[in-house]
């Protein structure tokens, strides 16, 4: 891939990653909840999630879900109700404190990953721009495998650094988050 070339593709997937979507809300959310360090395994998920995404999108399999209506609509059903799922379990988790939490602190790293991978994984949004966007980076006569590799990387290092300030911004605001919360009267049950 030629620089310039590079170039103007880091720049739109600086644009993606700064976009609102699944993956920056869940490192948001985690970074509020669970610290920074540990909204590594977040987004270390997501970027699994989002090379399988690349890989799909970048051999084809994108083609065939955006020329298919019903793969369409499963996926975007499935995602949707994923993201209902983080709702609710956004909602009913504990409150935020200051102080260390037994119960927040030992969540398990793992559900922490594949939260993060689920959310790039389903998300319809990502396998339609990659589906649309990649093929205009693609050089037919250059190494397919290669320009994968590239192109994976540098968006999945864009959007690592990008979901890491938002979670190391949340998680420096818990604070302000914590006497915020207290001044809304509580949901009635």
């Amino acid at each position: 891939m030629q620089f310039d070339l590079w170039f103007v593709y880091f720049f739109a997937c600086v644009g993606l990653s700064l976009s609102p979507g699944p993956n920056g809300l869940l490192a948001l959310t985690h970074g509020a909840l669970h610290g920074s360090r540990k909204t590594l395994f977040t987004i270390w998920g997501g970027a699994v999630g989002f090379i399988v995404v690349v890989a799909l999108c970048m051999f084809g399999i994108g083609a065939l879900i955006k020329s298919s209506l019903i793969w369409l609509s499963i996926l975007k059903w499935v995602g949707g109700i994923y993201l209902v799922w983080l709702g609710i379990q956004v909602w009913r988790s504990p409150p935020i404190t200051t102080t260390a939490n037994y119960e927040v602190n030992a969540v398990n790293n793992w559900r922490l990953l594949r939260q993060g991978m689920l959310a790039s994984l389903t998300n319809p949004k990502g396998i339609l721009f990659f589906s649309a966007f990649l093929p205009q980076f693609i050089d037919p006569n250059r190494s397919l495998a290669l320009q994968f590799v590239v192109m994976a990387s540098t968006f999945v290092v864009t959007e690592c650094v990008v979901e890491f300030v938002l979670a190391s911004s949340a998680s420096r605001i818990r604070r302000w988050l914590k006497k915020v919360g207290r001044a809304f009267p509580p949901l009635a049950g």
